[in-house]
This record gives structure tokens, C-alpha cells and sequence, in this order.
């Protein structure tokens, strides 16, 4: 099949290795960092933070963070252009969603005197967090769709990526506690440009599961 998404889709793999010495652009990560803020949601919830790690204290903190565990991800923190933390809210409120709203009646999605019916939609929250207030499972399920979202708009940009849930979600959650204010990373996007010669996935054949397989159309 002949098409640019698919062409997008073939050249994209998880790379092993980056060059450190080569850095993403400012136009593309300006280009990045928009895909991430117009990521959709449920019920437009955007229960997220995403933390760009960019400069070198910043990778320091982020290769400190493999001390316990995941190290066969350090090798990516201080080699990659930028790493992103996926974050999620493990307690989103109502107080939560109302900046939502407040933020669709500024754009003219809807209408300052319907605020109140706008709420409706969190009645699906509530169907997703328990006793406690917790509904961890359903925002972080959100960020997923993030992570989708941004890893195509990298290979859209010719760039490299790889994609860690071996992170270390408490030493995370310790180092860039300022930045999370709370939230918690349980994945994190490396991206940048792939070192040829030490990234053995680069050279290797694309493999799926054939359609047939995976995808039923009834």
C-alpha cells in the first residue's frame, strides 16, 4: 500500500541508540509540543502534564532516575534530543474539568450561560473513579492516546523515537516532583536522531501480526 501515513508508519520503529550530538530543531519541536496540546481525550478531560526534558540538568535528573530499576533505558536520557514524561492526574476532580469548560467557553465551544449542563459529560468520571477518588486507571489510559499521537507526528517529521514504560514512576515522581506537581509518569517518549552504527533495530525488517490476524470486519 502506497500512502504517506503508511509510508510514516513503516519508518517508524523503537530505536536503541542516539547520536548526542545531533538536536532536534525549535521549529520541530514547536511542531511536537502543539500535536501534544491538541491530543485527544475522553470527554476532552486532557487529565495530563507532559514534562519536556531539554536541557542538561534536566537529563541529569532523568538519567538519575534509572538508579533502582530500567536501566537498560539510561542509556537514552542524556543521549536523546528530548525525552517527554507522560503524566496523568491519579485523582481528576470536578475542579479538574471545570477549566476545561471554562476554557471551551473562552474559545466559543460553548456558551457561558450553559456552563452548568456542560457538566453532564463528568458523569462518565465518576463512572471511572472509586471510593477513594481514585481513577488513575482511566486517565492514564489517556495519556496512551497522547503517546500515539505524538510517536506519529515524530516519524511525520523524519525524527526518531522510542517509547519507555520502564521508567521509574517514584524516583520520577521524587526528582521532577515540581514539575509533576502530583501527577505520575509511567511512560516517557525519547526522541531525536537514531546513532546508525550502535542502533541495531534500525536495520531490521518491519514485522506484524498478518491483518487477518488482528482486525476483524464484521
Amino acid at each position: 500500500m502506497t500512502h504517506p501515513i503508511i509510508s510514516d508508519l513503516q519508518r517508524r520503529y523503537t530505536s536503541k541508540r542516539y547520536d548526542a550530538s545531533k538536536h532536534i530543531s525549535q521549529a520541530d519541536l514547536a511542531v511536537i509540543l502543539e500535536a501534544l496540546r491538541l491530543s485527544p481525550s475522553s470527554i476532552n478531560s486532557q487529565p495530563w502534564k507532559f514534562v519536556v526534558i531539554e536541557s542538561e540538568q534536566a537529563k541529569q535528573r532523568l538519567h538519575d532516575s534509572f538508579a533502582n530499576k530500567f536501566q537498560f533505558n539510561q542509556v537514552h536520557a542524556k543521549a536523546a534530543s528530548h525525552t517527554i514524561l507522560f503524566a496523568y492526574n491519579p485523582s481528576y476532580q470536578r475542579a479538574d474539568y471545570e477549566k476545561v469548560i471554562d476554557a471551551d467557553i473562552k474559545n466559543g465551544r460553548a456558551k457561558a450561560e450553559n456552563k452548568e449542563q456542560a457538566f453532564g459529560a463528568f458523569a462518565f468520571v465518576d463512572l471511572n473513579t472509586d471510593e477513594q477518588g481514585v481513577n488513575a486507571a482511566w486517565t492514564k489510559a489517556q495519556t496512551y492516546i497522547a503517546l500515539g499521537n505524538t510517536m506519529h507526528t515524530v516519524a511525520r517529521l523524519g525524527l526518531d523515537s522510542t517509547p519507555m514504560e520502564g521508567v521509574d514512576k517514584d524516583l520520577l515522581g521524587e526528582l521532577f516532583a515540581d514539575e509533576l506537581d502530583g501527577y505520575v509518569c509511567e511512560v516517557a517518549l525519547a526522541i531525536g536522531y537514531h546513532e546508525p552504527e550502535q542502533d541495531y533495530n534500525a536495520a531490521l525488517p518491519k514485522s506484524r501480526l498478518d491483518k487477518d490476524a488482528v482486525i476483524t470486519v464484521v
